[in-house]
């Protein structure tokens, strides 16, 4: 086979007829710059300044300055993200074989030309339109379409880029490159498009829709209360900004994406790709992880252990002959064959004339040749190959090699089983300690192989795995009410066709779970898409590792428990931080709904909602959102948080309602007011964060003390700059008595929260 000469190749790349991937995988950095700055978050901050500008006020602009350092903070940090991920991207970018000048070559399936022949087999994905122009295949389409049937491809098919082979081997022709591609074509109309599942991004956007609704009528409002009041265009304007900065949480927002662009930095440590940041949250939240048994319990390359031979009428000399044919022939890639190849396609003997191959299939578990005068070979799993001729003492021979973790295949000559070849697995070393990991952690494990499951029974006790003994073949399984039920039941399953890979992670996600699958197969692909979250081997096939979110460079499934851990660790300090945020956004919509009605000037000015905000809030929650944190993820988002949130708006509210009382019966003037509620509302907030810290560590503790210190500083050293006069010492009294009640108050509302958010999580 001939294919493109390097002349034609140069002619097609000087008339871009080449496959550039039109598909891209991470924000450009104008996209990343873009989704930072133009946010309505950004729009409302930058019209509050310009109106504080109108009126002259320039140091309440504090809050515009702030906005810009967290901007440029958030676009550093996700460009840096993003570079290690394309990095990381370009090496587990699959690459593909063309037939260039007579020769083999291979290539990045971006440097592809139009009309030129392409090698592919099992486990490959398409990267171009193309056509069969030599030998035969199955292709599963499910990517596209969703139907997850493979379908037979022979000369003069047509194959769709985005599908792949599942069995077979052939040369293609390219007839589309880049966006005359099929899959580039339909990305905007996909029909299996799974959206990110992250609870964590979810609730923040729920948070961000009802402030987005609360803000401009409050604001209204709130502005036409204080220029009824103060009868002053610049008093109202500062008043008003001052309670609508107070409202907007736009530091959650980008504290979640610096932690999550961390979050891939610090994976990328661990040879680990992160296609999709969302499912480092949803890994740590998984309650049941599917394991195959071939590339993560055991390394993945098998070898023949033994050969016995079922008939007096062969003997090796030929079974050797017909088994180096056999692999010549078939020319897989799946572990199976590339063992049994291993140990015969070194063997030189007559070569046979070949009449048909019929390549593996993950779905009938064989692969066969017709000789032309030698009949026909089929190799695979007894069960399927011999169906109902599966007879009693074979199946005890086959049992016994399987209760010792072999697997064991059946060479049938002419529908005649004549020898059966056994099989030996590496498990690895990592892996007792890898399962035991994630049963302390409460993960449910379950095994799903292909695999005889007396075999893959045996492997995962050999590697530690607990309740290995409770197994089922999955060829019993005729329904999916029995697919459903068994998934209950069984922790392996044997025998496991794609289609029903992919029904036993549905039925565990009807049951409520949070579902993990780790796969390298083509086979794998459909389960994979179906998980809650899908991790690859870099060692396994295209398509697995295009499916899935997480790819293992090292195909180290040992890796896991660092992704699980970096997962605990973003929730739990995004939950932790947001506590601060939602806490601020309660009381300070609680407090300008009460100064629409109260008829006193509202008591906060904007500089001094900067400094509460960069003290009590700002920097500790990106101190504490890079801290380690293995906690177990429990309960939902957005639940936690607010149990959390509530008691602490609620402790800040009632602390200036008592700053409010006060001021009426000592007939304080304007700048003493905003004095002492500038003062209680820094007492609560730093209630509020001595809560979060806990457990102190010593940097929780120090960065609690500098808060402290810096509050005091502030206060007592840049009075003028903040806005703050000096009072009575009774109202200072008041306000050490408020410290203390408010710390009582804070414990019994955290109680009583806690206590209703219980009963009604109970209810349903």
């Amino acid at each position: 086979m001939q294919g493109l000469t390097q002349k034609e190749v140069d002619l097609r790349v000087k008339d871009g007829l080449v496959n550039i991937d039109a598909q891209i995988k991470t924000k450009t950095i104008k996209q990343i710059i873009s989704s930072h700055t133009f946010t309505m978050f950004n729009l409302v901050i930058a019209v509050l300044a310009v109106c504080v500008a109108l009126v002259q006020s320039f140091k309440n602009m504090t809050f515009a300055g702030v906005a810009i350092w967290n901007l440029l903070i958030g676009v550093y940090q996700e460009i840096k993200a993003k570079k290690i991920i394309d990095k990381l991207s370009l090496m587990s970018n699959p690459k593909t074989k063309v037939i260039r000048d007579g020769v083999e070559q291979e290539i990045m399936i971006n440097e592809i030309v139009l009309d030129d022949t392409i090698k592919l087999e099992n486990g490959n994905q398409i990267p171009a339109d193309s056509v069969v122009i030599d030998g035969e295949c199955q292709v599963n389409e499910g990517l596209l379409t969703g139907e997850s049937e493979p379908i037979l491809k022979q000369e003069g098919d047509e194959l769709l880029s985005g599908s792949y082979l599942v069995s077979g081997h052939i040369h293609a022709k390219v007839i589309h490159v880049g966006m005359e591609n099929y899959v580039n074509k339909i990305t905007s109309q996909a029909k299996y498009v799974k959206k990110p599942n992250s609870q964590m991004l979810n609730s923040i956007n729920i948070i961000i829709k009802y402030i987005s609704i609360c803000l401009i009528p409050l604001g209204a409002l709130l502005f036409v209360q204080q220029y009824n009041i103060a009868n002053s265009i610049k008093e109202a304007v500062i008043g008003t900004v001052a309670g609508i900065i107070g409202m907007i949480p736009s530091g959650l927002v980008l504290l979640t994406t610096i932690v999550m662009a961390v979050s891939v930095i610090r994976l990328s440590r661990y040879n680990t790709l992160v296609q999709e940041m969302c499912c480092v949250e949803t890994l740590a939240r998984v309650d049941v992880l599917c394991l195959d048994k071939t590339g993560t319990i055991t390394e993945g390359n098998m070898q023949v252990d033994s050969v016995e031979y079922l008939c007096e009428d062969i003997t090796s000399e030929n079974f050797e002959c017909i088994m180096y044919n056999f692999c010549v022939a078939v020319g897989d890639n799946n572990p199976t064959f590339c063992a049994v190849n291993d140990r015969f396609s070194k063997i030189n003997r007559e070569i046979f004339e070949i009449k048909e191959v019929i390549p593996f299939s993950s779905s009938r578990k064989y692969s066969g040749v017709v000789f032309e005068n030698h009949g026909k070979v089929i190799m695979g799993a007894p069960e399927f190959v011999l169906g109902d001729k599966y007879e009693d003492e074979l199946k005890c021979k086959i049992d016994k090699y399987s209760e010792k973790g072999k697997r064991v295949v059946v060479v049938c000559l002419n529908e005649k089983p004549v020898a059966i070849i056994v099989i030996g697995d590496i498990i690895r070393k990592e892996a007792e300690s890898t399962l035991r990991y994630f049963e302390e952690q409460g993960v449910t494990i379950k095994i799903i192989s292909g695999d005889n499951p007396i075999t893959v029974s045996k492997v995962a006790e050999q590697a530690g795995l607990k309740n290995a003994s409770s197994w089922i073949n999955a060829t019993e399984l005729k329904t999916d009410e029995d697919i459903y039920e068994a998934t209950k039941k069984y922790t392996v399953f044997g025998r496991v066709t794609p289609e029903q890979k992919y029904k036993i992670i549905k039925a565990l996600k009807e049951q409520g779970h949070t579902v993990g699958m780790t796969g390298d197969g083509a086979n794998d692909v459909m389960a994979l898409k179906e998980s809650d979250c899908s991790i690859a081997m870099q060692s396994g096939s295209d398509a697995a590792r295009n499916a899935s979110q997480l790819v293992l460079l090292d195909s180290n499934f040992a890796s896991m428990p660092r992704i699980v851990a970096e997962g605990r660790r973003t929730i739990n300090n995004i939950e932790r931080s947001a506590v601060l945020y939602l806490s601020k956004t309660i009381y300070s919509i609680a407090i300008g709904i009460m100064f629409i009605f109260i008829n006193m000037a509202y008591p906060f000015q904007p500089i001094q909602f900067t400094l509460i905000g960069a003290l009590s809030i700002g920097i500790p929650s990106f101190i504490l959102g890079l801290q380690p944190n293995k906690n177990l993820v429990k309960g939902k988002f957005l639940t936690n948080v607010l149990k959390k949130a509530i008691p602490g708006g609620v402790m800040v509210v009632i602390n200036i309602v008592g700053g409010i009382i006060i001021a009426i019966l000592f007939n304080l003037d304007n700048s003493s007011i905003s004095t002492m509620c500038t003062m209680l509302m820094v007492v609560a907030a730093m209630i509020i964060l001595l809560d979060v810290c806990r457990p102190f560590n010593l940097l929780r503790g120090s960065m609690f003390v500098c808060m402290v210190l810096g509050f005091v500083f502030a206060l007592n050293y840049m009075e003028n700059l903040f806005g703050i006069s000096k009072l009575k010492l009774e109202i200072y009294i008041f306000i050490a008595i408020c410290g203390v009640v408010t710390y009582l108050v804070h414990t019994g509302i955290s109680l009583l929260v806690d206590g209703i958010f219980n009963r009604k999580l109970s209810n349903d």
